[in-house]
């Protein structure tokens, strides 16, 4: 048997970082890798399905907030990470909170992407991971709302009229 030797192998080319996703100035742009990090998303959401959900949840988060972006700005605070705040590991709260949000609202709308792929439950352990899984966006969505909240100083309580 021979052994190949000096056979040129090629190894895949390295993926340049996928850019942040910028915002409107006021509210902190968004890193793709920090999300995927924070929220433990590994290669199965890709680049182009994240970058969707990241620019929904931004436009959600950046709505929930609109009036008291607008109160910030008139009291002379031109970004978020300007705006008074309890520091935190060398940085805004507020900031903290606002990436929380954002990542919440966008791994909501993953995991409800993700329901596309077969998750026929074959037994009672599957079953109760297929009741996490229909339970996850809501408790996305409830970390979302919290984070905003909080940054607009309301208790945690949501109520609706049924």
């Amino acid at each position: 048997m021979q052994i190949l030797k000096d056979i040129p192998v090629s190894s895949p080319p390295a993926s340049a970082p996928a850019k942040d996703v910028v915002n409107d100035g006021f509210f902190p742009d968004i890193s793709l890798a920090s999300m995927r990090e924070a929220m433990r998303l590994d290669a199965t959401v890709t680049d182009a399905r994240l970058r969707p959900a990241i620019i929904a949840a931004m436009a959600s988060t950046n709505q929930l907030l609109a009036g008291w972006q607008q109160a910030q700005r008139a009291a002379g605070w031109n970004t978020l990470a300007a705006v008074p705040a309890v520091q935190l590991d060398g940085e805004s709260l507020n900031l903290a909170l606002y990436r929380r949000a954002v990542y919440s609202f966008a791994k909501a709308d993953l995991f409800e992407g993700h329901r596309d792929i077969d998750t026929t439950a074959s037994s009672l352990t599957d079953r109760k991971s297929m009741d996490w899984m229909d339970l996850a966006p809501e408790v996305q969505r409830r970390n979302a709302h919290w984070a905003v909240n909080d940054i607009l100083g309301r208790p945690h309580a949501t109520v609706e009229l049924i």
